[in-house]
């Protein structure tokens, strides 16, 4: 059994914020800190005090957590970056929003003395004799401090208080991993009472110039120090009491999402009741107490034409909606959670290999209920969610294949484009040549042929593209054809069949991805406003020519009409691509898929990074990292001189050990990351790479992690610093093969398309949304499905001659779906006892270790 603690935070806009620039504006960023450690950066949005980042992560915290702060800062081309407020929500706080935080957020002033990190290890033990009553402290070492000096380090020393005395240890000079091993004792009185006596141990940085810096303290009640007569081990260090911030509002608020889902895995035998179920409403419908009803479309029978016609409409209707256990959970389940559970559907059908039968029951089930082609798929369905989700988690490197290269051509050239007459700024174009001089007729022209340039290469990638797109993807599709074209098969809807693979794969993948290319991982930073405009009217034509032109000439931007020839040209190209996309053999295909979700030999990151040489210590340090072209893939990581070279060094990745930050002052450069692995003989060896920027740096951590996830002899330790001029930088130990100074954190990732598949955790998700929906069913299935309605029926047949075929439909129907509900429900109840009886051994467990002495 295991805990699983995932964050989700999503950093919307900013409003209000402080000028800090002479130009009477900011060029703020934010960064994202869990537990005083840097998970990510934002985009710098320049010369805007309100600006907007739209930027989301997803955060897996095996360990848990602490607090989780926003940092907003002003970026200054020279000099330090200005602070400008901070953000900070402390996990409980979190946790006991159960729906998510959701709402605008002040910034607040950063107080020193609150800004602590790091743990201090110690024992506690009270000593008695016939005298003399003694309280003795064995302050053995402390790791993770903040760095409080220029250096990146600190000079940190103990100071220990206890009733009206003080003493100190010494001072270690030029590290945040100090070890004293120093005891101290302290005399208690017998016939005094320990209550309300604490025992604190401050931790401070010495200053020869000023005064001392504050890194953090821990109190302990003393008297629960006698109960258990000995306490030891590491323990987290805290601020002072909180200062009372006096901004109120001044600095401005972030509108902030958050959600913290906290959950005990158990072991995947628990958890197979509710899979099966789950399988069952895909492959076997009838089995789960799916329904095989004729299709919504078909008219009522002439025998019926006695029965009542209300009452056979709404007879029928409800024959249609087939009850399994997946139609139930999109009843439980609020917009706002749709999307976090066709992630985890999708998810857990694809490590079963069932992905392409799951959407296709989705997909049937949505088009079967849609009798207007107009309104397909135009809801927030779990189908569509589920179609969408997939799209990302599977297609992600094709998007990067198909678009990577116009969007980076896009950025590149940063051309003004602009069709709209009211936003034409001709201040803004007097680097751009036109013959006859600068008006907004050459404007219009000069950015309608740099659109249909643009626009020309996005079409033409993408229609060249069939062979690149994942065969899943491919057979999804084709399935998804099928159906639109069997509920829709009339003449004049000859167009739905390719609306619905279109509406997809143009208007829910291809388009967002041009007009916010970082949040597809396409670009690192957000684009500044020209660029910005620019992917906005390429992602709207791109979106028409995803609607095959139907919506030309009907919406209110008038000025895009100069494009609609362009447009309704490329729609006869999109529906050839179509065609072929979807004419793919689903036998073959379905050979790839497990090639596709676990990617054993698939790249799973690639990109310049900057490798440390080994041996040449003595070199200056520009001249010690060289560049080199890494890949990596579930099988090895690997690198060259450039992404063409031929010749590659190779790391299997089942040697990897750890893979963990590098503290600047080991080699004085940012973002560095080390890889550790272990040879044949069990010795270790570390390779230092240097990223381009933090995030960058946490995408390759999270990256080789993953990878390296399920890997034996992970270790449990690491040094931070480098092993330099006989001595770690970090610890200050001379002996190179001494255990590491601080925890690694192996399993700590950040989420996206490459996460490992986890079916005890996705089971456990849907296991929670029904657990939280289960007094709904049981009102709709248990209350309004009784058995009066049918006793009113059973009336009519006796008095009015009402057939009594649709009677025994319904009252099957309402068998079936009652023993498809109780079903679910029973292991539903199961899973609970089960994680009950779980956690009751857990308190069982603590309460022993504590009365433990």
């Amino acid at each position: 059994m295991a805990r699983n603690t995932t964050l989700y935070f999503r950093l919307i806009e900013g409003r209000h914020l402080p000028a800090k620039d002479v130009s009477g504006t900011s060029d703020p960023y934010c960064l994202i800190k869990v537990d005083n450690e840097v998970v990510a950066r934002t985009a710098t949005v320049w010369r805007d005090l309100n600006p907007f980042w739209g930027e989301e992560y997803t955060l897996h915290l095996p360990m848990g957590f602490h607090n989780l702060s926003f940092y907003v800062m002003d970026e200054d081309t020279i000099g330090h970056d200005d602070v400008i407020g901070k953000i900070s929500l402390n996990r409980e706080y979190i946790a006991a929003h159960l729906r998510g935080i959701d709402n605008w957020i002040n910034l607040i002033r950063i107080h020193p003395d609150e800004e602590i990190q790091g743990e201090i290890h110690l024992g506690l033990e009270i000593l008695r004799d016939r005298q003399t009553k003694v309280l003795k402290c064995h302050l053995i070492e402390a790791r993770d401090l903040a760095p409080r000096d220029i250096s990146g380090t600190s000079d940190p020393f103990a100071r220990l208080v206890f009733n009206n005395k003080t003493t100190e240890t010494a001072t270690i000079k030029k590290t945040r991993f100090p070890h004293w091993n120093e005891v101290f004792d302290f005399e208690l009185e017998d016939d005094k009472p320990t209550e309300d006596m604490i025992f604190t141990v401050e931790v401070w940085d010495w200053d020869m110039v000023g005064k001392n810096d504050f890194l953090g303290k821990i109190d302990f009640d003393l008297e629960e120090v006698q109960k258990t007569q000995i306490t030891r081990g590491w323990f987290r260090l805290l601020p002072f009491e909180k200062v009372e911030d006096d901004s109120c509002g001044k600095l401005g608020a972030l509108r902030l999402k958050v959600r913290l889902a906290e959950e005990r895995i158990l072991p995947s035998m628990y958890y197979q009741p509710l899979m099966d179920l789950l399988v069952d409403s895909v492959i076997s419908p009838s089995k789960s107490g799916a329904v095989d009803w004729p299709n919504i479309r078909t008219t009522v029978p002439q025998s019926a034409q006695a029965y009542d016609a209300r009452q056979a409409a709404a007879d029928h209707l409800n024959w249609v909606e087939d009850v399994t256990p997946l139609t139930m959970l999109e009843e439980v389940t609020t917009v706002e959670s749709r999307q976090d559970m066709a992630v985890t559907l999708v998810k857990m059908f694809l490590g079963q290999g069932l992905v392409v039968p799951f959407l296709d029951h989705l997909n049937m089930r949505e088009v079967n209920r849609t009798t207007d082609p107009n309104t397909l798929f135009r809801s927030n369905s779990l189908a569509s969610k589920a179609m969408e989700q997939f799209m990302k988690l599977v297609g992600m490197p094709y998007l990067h294949e198909v678009l990577r290269q116009i969007i980076n051509r896009i950025f590149d050239e940063k051309k003004y484009v602009e069709l709209d007459p009211s936003k034409i700024d001709l201040n803004k174009i007097r680097r751009i040549s036109f013959k006859g001089g600068h008006s907004e007729a050459n404007v219009r022209e000069w950015s309608q042929e740099m659109l249909k340039s643009y626009l020309s290469d996005v079409i033409d990638a993408i229609v060249s593209s069939v062979e690149q797109c994942p065969a899943v993807m491919r057979v999804a599709f084709k399935q998804l054809h099928k159906r639109v074209a069997e509920q829709f098969p009339e003449a004049e809807n000859e167009d739905v069949k390719y609306l619905a693979i279109s509406g997809f794969l143009f208007l829910r993948f291809f388009a967002p991805a041009i007009l916010t290319p970082k949040l597809f991982k396409l670009r690192d930073h957000h684009a500044d406003t020209r660029t910005g405009r620019t992917l906005l009217l390429l992602a709207k034509a791109v979106q028409s020519i995803g609607n095959l032109g139907l919506q030309l000439g009907y919406g209110k931007e008038i000025w895009m009409t100069p494009l609609h020839p362009f447009i309704l040209q490329s729609v006869s190209c999109v529906k050839d691509f179509l065609d072929k996309l979807i004419d793919i053999d689903n036998e073959n295909a379905a050979d790839l898929q497990p090639r596709l979700t676990f990617h054993p030999s698939l790249t799973i990151k690639e990109g310049y990074l900057h490798k440390r040489k080994a041996e040449d210590v003595n070199l200056v340090t520009r001249f010690t990292f060289k560049k080199r072209y890494f890949w990596l893939s579930s099988e090895s990581l690997s690198y060259a001189k450039s992404s063409d070279w031929q010749v590659r060094s190779s790391i299997p990745v089942q040697r990897i050990c750890a893979v963990e930050r590098v503290d600047e002052n080991a080699f004085q450069q940012l973002h560095m990351m080390q890889v550790i692995t272990q040879d044949n003989e069990a010795q270790l060896h570390i390779m230092y790479i240097q990223c381009k920027n933090v995030n960058e740096l946490n995408q390759w951590l999270s990256a080789i992690r993953k990878a390296s996830l399920y890997n034996q002899h992970m270790l449990p330790s690491f040094h931070p610093g480098a092993y330099r001029s006989n001595r770690w930088t970090c610890c200050l130990h001379t002996e190179r093969t001494v255990q590491g100074c601080s925890r690694t954190h192996s399993a700590v990732t950040l989420g996206d398309w490459s996460d490992p598949l986890d079916p005890d955790v996705e089971a456990q998700t849907v296991y929670k949304q029904l657990l939280q929906g289960r007094e709904k069913l049981k009102k709709k299935y248990f209350e309004s499905l009784d058995t009066g309605s049918l006793t009113e029926q059973e009336e009519r047949v006796d008095t009015d001659g009402t057939d009594e075929a649709g009677v025994e439909k319904s009252r099957s129907l309402h068998d079936q779906q009652t023993a498809a509900v109780t079903r679910l429900l029973e292991v539903v109840r199961d899973l609970e006892h089960a994680h009950q009886a779980f956690e009751s051994r857990e308190k069982e467990k603590q309460a022993n270790e504590l009365s433990v002495p």
